[in-house]
Parts: structure tokens; sequence; C-alpha cells
């Protein structure tokens, strides 16, 4: 018997580069999920005990990236400015967002999909933590708050195209 349907053929999730401009290196060990929420509202008209219900407002959630520790201090640099901005001392560049990408690459190294975040500025910055007893590298965190997403389907991939997340 025939199987019916398209086949569908699914991405490794640890296939992914992260392109922030301004960052030299964009290989990170981790990127935390990319999410959105819509918020429900609801009314209530004339006593009645049936709620009306519809979409509110769009809930963009934080992102984390995370990478060993090196001499690199641009990620703490870029936190830095925006730290610098909020406490209203030293001359701070007035484009502290950044927009950037996070691709999911194929096993032979090719773009399958992109995820083009707009808006993204550090709220948190991380230096790691040190332990004797451990073999482990030491980690840099930096989390990000975003304006909101997309997706854009690789050329190579079937259908082509971006469609707007958030």
């Amino acid at each position: 018997m025939p199987i019916i349907g398209t086949p569908r053929s699914f991405h490794d999730r640890h296939r992914f580069v992260v392109e922030v401009p301004g960052l030299s290196y964009s290989g990170f060990e981790k990127c935390s999920e990319l999410k959105a929420s819509v918020t429900l509202r609801e009314h209530y008209e004339g006593g009645s005990s049936l709620a009306h219900k519809g979409p509110g407002r769009i809930k963009v959630d934080n992102i984390t990236l995370e990478r060993g520790a090196t001499a690199d201090l641009q990620m703490y640099n870029w936190f830095s400015q925006v730290a610098d901005l909020a406490e209203g001392i030293g001359q701070v560049d007035p484009h502290f967002k950044r927009d950037l990408s996070i691709v999911q690459l194929s096993r032979s190294g090719g773009e399958l999909l992109r995820w083009n975040v707009y808006g993204a500025f550090p709220i948190e910055f991380t230096a790691g933590e040190w332990d004797n007893t451990s073999d482990e590298v030491v980690i840099t965190k930096l989390a990000l708050a975003i304006d909101y997403f997309q997706a854009q389907v690789s050329s190579s991939s079937s259908s082509g195209g971006r469609q707007d997340v958030a």
C-alpha cells in the first residue's frame, strides 16, 4: 500500500550559527528557543455568562546565547554599551539594538532555514562559573530582549519565501 502524503525531513538541532553584527565569531554552544505568544482577551457583555474571546497583545520571549569563554570581549562590550545607556553615562551609540539571524544548517553546511531576529539588545551578561573540580570550559551567556522574529526558508528548500512569526 502506498504512503499518502508528503515526506518531511527534520532539522538537526546541533547544526546552527548565530550571525550578530559586531560579533566576529558566530559559533555558539546553545541558543535558547524563539517563542512568541498571543494573550487571550476576554470580556463579558450585558451580564452574559459566556465570554467574548479574541486575540490580545503579542508577547515575544527573550533569548539566551551561550558559548565557551575566550579573550574575545565583544559580547561583554555590547552589554556594557547598553548598561551605560541605562545609567546615562558615557558616549553610547544610539543604535544599541541589533538585528541578528539564527541559521539552521544542513549536514553538509548549507543553509536550510533562517530566523531573522529584530531589535535585539543585551539585558543580562554572565561571565561564567569557575570550579576547580570540573573539567568543563567556562561558559559565557548573553540574554537578549528582542522585538520580534520572522522565518525565512532557504531558496534551496521546497517552499521558499518569508513567513512572519511575531
